[in-house]
């Protein structure tokens, strides 16, 4: 848990092609795996209206809005699709024996 970098869940948790939330520090995320078992992490809330994506569809690198169908490349954050415009914030992920671990910014350094 130091350097940063913060346990989500175990990479099996994650089914391919899905998304998982993770809420942690009083901020909500969103935890990917994608079709080529990679795996990536954004701010949880969709940037429209502050829906949480955890409960959109996942299609290839596409994470659709379940309130309105906007739709965000989760691989890079960038809003694909009205009615979204502003990108999403992107986090570091690795994997360590079997874990998932995303990288946020420490908030009082």
């Amino acid at each position: 848990m130091s350097d940063g970098w913060i346990e989500v869940c175990d990479k099996d948790d994650i089914d391919e092609e899905d998304v998982l939330r993770f809420d942690h520090g009083g901020q909500t995320f969103a935890i990917y795996r994608s079709p080529d078992d990679t795996f990536h992490a954004t701010a949880g809330l969709c940037t429209h209206e502050k829906i949480h994506l955890a409960d959109g569809l996942v299609m290839d690198d596409i994470i659709e809005c379940p309130k309105h169908n906007g739709r965000f490349n989760y691989k890079t954050g960038e809003a694909k699709g009205a009615p979204v415009c502003v990108n999403l914030k992107t986090y570091p992920v690795k994997i360590e024996d079997g874990a998932v671990f995303i990288s946020l910014p420490s908030s009082g350094a």
